[in-house]
């Protein structure tokens, strides 16, 4: 099923940030050692309980009926920078092939975890799949973790997956893995969908540069944090607070009491520069389906390509990754990158 229509809430409206601009610019340049006040470096521990996969327990559902075939390859934990706090930042990267030949250079699609911008973890067994998935496709699959709530809250989250792109960007990285720096598109699920469409939303000017990318793929993704727009959807109380606990602010304030709801809002940035979407969304999931139906209907009126599947039922985000969907994501991508 695919469907939009005509956005309400915050929908058209169109604030640029400064705090926003200098955070993407700062993350462009990567930190590749540790601060001047030499904090000690610490990394995301992939095996805490907050590791766990956004797709409550242990139904066969989504990216879990993917099988992935055999001959891809993994480079795991391949660090693409250092954060101001000390954090060392890593992702994975899945190849199609399982050799070390590198011929044509392969287009990149970078992956963001979901999990309420609290846990998740790019290798927890859901997320992997969706990397070999993406290799399975021909694509290089970029697997990234970035920093969580609560030791970090935004814009800590948007820094680092702007730096993966940069990173991936860098000649070292097209050369040894064989990546086309013209053709990086995003995906996310749940919080990572979030991400993925700041991402897509942020900065302007050529969509193969910097941190922009020329595709976004989100599914289930809260992508519009203002007290509006949560209003308008009726939000949940456990919704309102997550967002309240990443934001470090109360997002049923005033605006004024907490711009960085504003800021943090995908459908605050659209803009006719905006590289193509693909949303996926469950009718009835823990996310209301207005906010993927908002940012369609926006990106549509700024003449920005957008396709939107609504499914039936509520599972979410990469819950709802099954063999139809994977099939029309796939073929988007492929549209979009060559």
């Amino acid at each position: 099923m695919t469907t939009t229509r005509p956005s309400g809430g915050l929908g058209g409206r169109r604030r640029r940030s400064a705090r926003i601009a200098l955070a993407v610019t700062a993350a462009l340049a990567i930190v590749g050692a540790v601060s001047a006040f030499h904090q000690p470096l610490r990394e995301l521990d992939p095996n805490a309980e907050q590791a766990s996969s956004e797709v409550a327990g242990t139904e066969v559902i989504g990216i879990r009926t993917f099988e992935p075939p055999a001959g891809l390859r993994i480079h795991a934990d391949l660090e693409y920078g250092v954060a101001d706090d000390g954090t060392l930042l890593t992702l994975d990267l899945c190849r199609p092939e399982a050799d070390d030949a590198i011929d044509d250079a392969l287009p990149v699609v970078l992956s963001v975890h979901g999990g309420s911008w609290a846990r998740g973890d790019k290798a927890n067994s859901d997320w992997r799949a969706v990397c070999l998935w993406l290799a399975s496709e021909g694509f290089v699959a970029a697997s990234v973790n970035y920093r969580l709530v609560p030791e970090a809250r935004y814009p800590a989250q948007i820094e680092d997956v702007a730096t993966a792109v940069a990173w991936l960007r860098e000649p070292g990285q097209v050369e040894r893995y064989g990546i086309d720096p013209t053709r990086i598109a995003a995906f996310g699920g749940s919080a990572g969908g979030h991400l993925a469409s700041l991402l897509g939303t942020l900065g302007d000017g050529p969509l193969d540069a910097g941190s922009r990318v020329a595709a976004v793929v989100e599914l289930s993704g809260p992508v519009g944090l203002g007290r509006a727009e949560l209003d308008a959807d009726g939000a949940s109380e456990w919704l309102r607070g997550i967002v309240g606990q990443f934001l470090g602010c109360d997002p049923g304030a005033a605006d004024a009491d907490c711009p960085q709801a504003i800021e943090a809002s995908a459908t605050a940035h659209v803009d006719p520069s905006d590289p193509p979407f693909f949303i996926g969304h469950a009718e009835a999931e823990v996310v209301p389906v207005g906010q993927s139906e908002r940012l369609a209907a926006t990106l549509e009126a700024s003449a920005v390509p957008v396709e939107l599947a609504v499914v039936p039922g509520d599972a979410h985000s990469i819950g709802i990754l099954d063999a139809g969907l994977r099939e029309r994501v796939a073929a988007f991508l492929h549209a979009q990158l060559g």
